[in-house]
C-alpha cells in the first residue's frame, strides 16, 4: 500500500510538467520544481517511517505473539541449567488463545496507526501539488 501511494504522487506530479515552447521558453517555474520537490519527499519520508514502523510493531508481535502461544516459556532457557524462565504461568489452553487474540488486536490496531503515518504524508504531498506558479512574461 506504501508503494501505492509514491506512485498516485509520481503520476500527479508528471501531469503538471508540461515541456518547453518551440522557442525554448518555458512555463514550468522554480516554485513549481520546488513544489513537486517537496510533496514528493514528504511522500517518500512518510511512507520509509511507516514501513519501518510496522517492521518494528511486526517483529514485537511474532516474538510476543510466539510467547504467548507457548503458555509463557521460552524454549531456549528450558535446558540450560535448571534456573531458566520460569514463563508467565498458567498453560490453560482456553488464557492462551484469549491472551493471543488482546494480543492480535492490540498489534492490529497499532498497525493501523502506523499506516495513517503515510496517509498523512500522501494528504499533504496532493496538498503542495496543488500549489502552481506560471511563468508567463517569457512566451
Amino acid at each position: 500500500v506504501l508503494g501505492i501511494y509514491g506512485l498516485i504522487v509520481a503520476v500527479i506530479l508528471t501531469q503538471a510538467i508540461r515541456p518547453p515552447s518551440s522557442g525554448g521558453y518555458t512555463s514550468y517555474s522554480m516554485y513549481n520544481g520546488y513544489a513537486h520537490m517537496a510533496a514528493g519527499l514528504c511522500c517518500g519520508i512518510s511512507c520509509l517511517a511507516a514501513g519501518g514502523t510496522i517492521g518494528v510493531i511486526g517483529d514485537a508481535g511474532v516474538q510476543a505473539f510466539g510467547l504467548k502461544a507457548s503458555g509463557g516459556k521460552r524454549a531456549w532457557a528450558e535446558g540450560s541449567d535448571g534456573d531458566g524462565d520460569v514463563g508467565l504461568g498458567g498453560n490453560s489452553e482456553a488464557a492462551n488463545a484469549e491472551a493471543a487474540n488482546k494480543l492480535y488486536v492490540g498489534l492490529l490496531i497499532m498497525l493501523i496507526f502506523s499506516e495513517a503515518l503515510a496517509l498523512y504524508g500522501l494528504i499533504v504531498a496532493l496538498i503542495l501539488s496543488q500549489h502552481t506558479y506560471v511563468c508567463e512574461g517569457n512566451e
